[in-house]
């Protein structure tokens, strides 16, 4: 399954969902369609969705193009290079995360987004 994630700096991008974290999914695929404002911290682009689910496979490391919901902040990710948590080349959220999708090509295409930029989500 995918989602289209759209910003006005980047267009349309799509990711895949996985099925690492199930319960995660299936509460974020029915808060669809979601529009949110970005938060920018380092490379990760952050927003709160009207998601709650529990930590599930929490990862405190994640990879380049993960998506992921920060249980925390009720928060939906999108890393795209390195956090101000960040050691060497690794890409470390603020806390752990559940992963559930990757963005499709290349994900440094949202280093154009800026603050406060609207995000608009749906399925593919």
């Amino acid at each position: 399954m995918s989602i289209k994630i759209t910003t006005s700096s980047t267009g349309t991008v799509e990711a895949t969902l996985s099925d690492e974290n199930p319960e995660t999914v299936r509460a974020f695929i029915e808060a669809l369609p979601i529009t949110g404002k970005a938060n920018l911290w380092g490379d990760e682009i952050y927003f709160i969705i009207p998601v709650e689910a529990p930590p599930e496979n929490g990862k405190s490391v994640v990879e380049l193009g993960d998506i992921a919901y920060w249980p925390p902040g009720n928060a939906f990710c999108i890393f795209f290079g390195s956090t101000p948590m960040s050691s060497g080349e690794e890409i470390r959220p603020a806390s752990e995360v559940n992963v559930f999708g990757r963005i499709k090509g290349d994900p440094r295409v949202f280093k154009k987004v800026r603050n406060g930029e609207e995000v608009k989500i749906k399925l593919a």
